[in-house]
């Protein structure tokens, strides 16, 4: 039997910094304090801002503070502080 993935030998056993560790769990302590989206994916919303215009569409991603709203003119990316859910 082939196998479809084979580990890299050379990342086998290598020291780790404990500066790399703290950076690592700073970065996420800092991240778990960052800003929040409260939309799902599927969620109805309608997106208001001076750049995009006005859209009504569903969550289709979310990445961080900005998310993906699939609507019938196409693909827009808002900030979710400018989202609303939809009546």
């Amino acid at each position: 039997m082939v196998k479809a993935h084979v580990q890299d030998l050379a990342s086998m056993g290598r020291p780790v910094k404990l500066s790399t560790l703290i950076a690592r769990a700073w970065g996420r302590v800092l991240a778990a304090f960052g800003p929040r989206c409260p939309y799902r994916v599927g969620d109805a919303v309608v997106g208001d801002d001076p750049f995009n215009g006005r859209n009504e569409g569903i969550v289709m991603s979310r990445r961080g503070p900005s998310v993906e709203i699939g609507a019938a003119g196409g693909v827009f990316f808002y900030d979710h502080r400018h989202l609303r859910p939809q009546d």
